[in-house]
C-alpha cells in the first residue's frame, strides 16, 4: 500500500509543487482548496493516483469531511501538509485593518491549520501502523515581518507554537510534527518581488527568488523521514533575500 499525503492549498504554488514532488515520491495524494479548477489542473501534472476534494480550512464540517473522503479514498493517511494561507493587503496600515480582514486571515492560516491537525491525529493515532507526519507552512514570517504584515506575521508565528506543540502532543501516537519557513519562492504570489516590495525603512526594492521545485524538494526530505526522526524547522530561501539583517 503506497503512503497517503494530503496537501492543503493544492491548487496552485508551492501547494501544487509539493503535491507533484510527493507524487513523484511514491505518495497517492489529496489535493484539496476552495477551486476545483485549479485542484484539476495539479491531478492533470500527476502520474499517480491523486483525489481532488474541494474543502474550506476555516470550517469544522468542511475540514471533516476532508478527512473522512481521505479514509474513505485510501483507507489510511501518513502526511499532512499544511500548506494553504492567505495574507491581507500590504498596502494597508495597521491602524487602518478591518476586524474581517484580519479574522480572514487567523481563520485560513491559524484556526485552519489547527482543524486539519485535529482531523489528522484521529486518523494517524487510529490506524496500522500507528503514526504519520505533519508538516506545516511557517514562512519566514514566522520570524521576521514585512512592513504592513500584522495578520499574516501573527498567524506565522503563532504556527511556530502549534508546530511544537503539535510535535509534543504527537509523541504518544508517534506523530511527528514539522516547520518548513519559506523565503521567496518563485509563485505567482511573489511575481512582484522583481519589480520591488516594501522594506523596512520604507524603501521600494526588488527581492531575488528562488525555484519553487527547492521547496518541494525540501518538503518530500521531510515527509519520507522514518518517522524516529524529525526535521522540526527548516529555512528554505532565496540566498540574497533580505532576511538576515531584515529592518
Amino acid at each position: 500500500m503506497n503512503k497517503v499525503a494530503l496537501i492543503t492549498g493544492a491548487g496552485t504554488g508551492i501547494g501544487r509543487a509539493c503535491a507533484i514532488a510527493l507524487s513523484e515520491a511514491g505518495y497517492d495524494v489529496v489535493l484539496t482548496g476552495r477551486r476545483m479548477e485549479a485542484l484539476e489542473e495539479t491531478k492533470a501534472r500527476i502520474k499517480g493516483k491523486a483525489l481532488c476534494v474541494t474543502a474550506d480550512v476555516t470550517d469544522p464540517v468542511s475540514v471533516k469531511a476532508l478527512f473522512a473522503r481521505t479514509v474513505e479514498t485510501f483507507g489510511r493517511l501518513d502526511v499532512l501538509f499544511n500548506n494553504a494561507g492567505t495574507g491581507a493587503p500590504g498596502t494597508v496600515l495597521l491602524e487602518d485593518l478591518t476586524f474581517e480582514q484580519w479574522s480572514a486571515v487567523v481563520n485560513t492560516n491559524l484556526t485552519g491549520p489547527f482543524l486539519c491537525t485535529q482531523e489528522a491525529f484521529r486518523i494517524m493515532k487510529a490506524q496500522t501502523p500507528m503514526g504519520g507526519r505533519i508538516i506545516n507552512n511557517g514562512s519566514i514570517s514566522a520570524t521576521a515581518p514585512r512592513p504592513n504584515s500584522a495578520p499574516y506575521t501573527s498567524t506565522k508565528h503563532a504556527i511556530t507554537g502549534l508546530t511544537k506543540s503539535t510535535s509534543l502532543d504527537g509523541r504518544k501516537y508517534n506523530i511527528a510534527c514539522g516547520q518548513i519557513d519559506i523565503g521567496n519562492a518563485a509563485t505567482d504570489m511573489t511575481a512582484k518581488m522583481t519589480d520591488g516590495v516594501p522594506q523596512a525603512d520604507g524603501r521600494l526594492a526588488p527581492e531575488p527568488r528562488m525555484d519553487v521545485a527547492h521547496v518541494a524538494s525540501s518538503v518530500v526530505h521531510m515527509a519520507q523521514l522514518p518517522l524516529d526522526a524529525n526535521v522540526l524547522f527548516m529555512t528554505v530561501m532565496a540566498t540574497r533575500m533580505p532576511l538576515v539583517g531584515r529592518g
